[in-house]
């Protein structure tokens, strides 16, 4: 019953389409999560993302590595500052020396475009964070703009969608009464600074709660309507996670292969299909799918360690037309090994063969002298 329920709304709200809807020129965002102990190196990742086109990536950091892996290619960066960073991120020394270490060096040839500054701060339980989160925004807004890279960089926070007390239908979206006065900081501080709004967007967690009743709408609602009746109609809204796990625990209903196909592939044809929300139908949706692989050292429920579209060894947890390639080795390893190949071998049968031809050469000059002096 469960089951069917489910697929008679995803038929209801997300759109089918007979023909195959191509990645390419989606736009698609992904997150791409690195709490593993085996996934394959941020240059491989690189060639994986490359091969299905993905423009847009979500770190929850700002991993060296990772953004070095992406040099001069033309996927854009989200990268990240943990809510452990927030007090200290409010001290314009230690948020502009964070951008001197974490940005400066990779911005000329990787394309990072967003610095979320912490993660759902809003509806956890320390009040001590929250009373930090918009002043560490506003002071690394103001380090990037010392940095003269403020129009280049955007600053934010991603919500959990718990900041919202009523969540649908969506046109009586409204934030939780508790959480305005934070709520409608940040959205000045959006306004402001022309930063979007990111909401973090989970349908999976109320349908194993209620799997009878809860509408699947739910999953791609943006909060425009919260946001409006704070004053603000020109604030951005992008979905910067949203996703379905294919395997849970016992109790968690609808974490099945099955569902995070239907719900991840119509996620796909929804913005191949440049869908916008109820209250902004001609405004297609910003969407980050969460997550890129499965990361088997995530603590919590079995569910925690499935939302990844790929297994680590780059084969898919389940098809829903993302054709992409994984290369064996390290490629920037490869690169290395070309090099050696040349120089081990072919440098010097280059230098054989050229020393071949000069001995030819000298050869052919001597048995001409013979043929002209006989």
């Amino acid at each position: 019953m469960a089951m069917a329920t489910l697929f008679r709304v995803l038929l209801l709200i997300l759109i089918f389409s007979d023909s195959f809807v191509s990645i390419r020129s989606q736009g698609l965002g992904i997150n791409y999560g690195q709490i593993a102990n085996n996934l394959p190196s941020p240059s491989r990742v690189a060639y994986l993302l490359g091969s299905l086109n993905i423009s847009r990536v979500k770190l929850y950091d700002a991993d060296p590595n990772v953004l070095s892996a992406f040099a001069n290619t033309d996927v854009e960066f989200v990268i990240g500052l943990g809510n452990e960073y927030l007090q200290k991120m409010t001290d314009p020394i230690q948020a502009q020396a964070w951008i001197q270490q974490h940005v400066r060096p990779y911005i000329s040839q990787t394309k990072i475009k967003c610095i979320t500054v912490g993660n759902e701060v809003l509806t956890g339980n320390n009040t001590q964070l929250m009373s930090y989160l918009l002043p560490a925004m506003q002071t690394m807004n103001g380090a990037l703009a010392n940095l003269g890279l403020s129009k280049e960089i955007y600053v934010t926070t991603a919500h959990s969608f718990g900041i919202l007390g009523n969540s649908f239908p969506p046109s009586a979206g409204a934030f939780r009464q508790d959480l305005t006065e934070y709520i409608q900081s940040i959205l000045n501080f959006h306004s402001e600074t022309h930063s979007p709004f990111l909401i973090n967007a989970y349908p999976f967690f109320a349908y194993k709660d209620n799997p009878q009743q809860v509408s699947l709408n739910y999953a791609l609602f943006q909060p425009d309507p919260a946001i409006k009746a704070l004053g603000h109609t020109d604030i951005q809204v992008k979905v910067s996670e949203t996703g379905w796990p294919s395997k849970g625990d016992p109790s968690e209903v609808g974490a099945t292969p099955e569902n995070a196909r239907l719900y991840n592939g119509n996620l796909l044809r929804r913005i191949g299909q440049n869908q916008g929300t109820p209250a902004r139908p001609s405004v297609p949706v910003d969407i980050y799918v969460f997550a890129l692989f499965n990361e088997d050292l995530k603590p919590g429920p079995v569910s925690e360690r499935n939302y990844g579209l790929y297994y680590p060894d780059g084969s898919p947890v389940y098809n829903i037309g993302l054709q992409g390639y994984l290369p064996r080795m390290d490629y920037s390893a490869s690169k290395k090994n070309v090099v050696n190949i040349l120089n081990l071998f072919i440098i010097p049968i280059a230098l054989l063969m050229f020393f071949v031809a000069k001995n030819l050469s000298h050869t052919m000059e001597k048995e001409k002298e013979v043929w002209t002096n006989s």
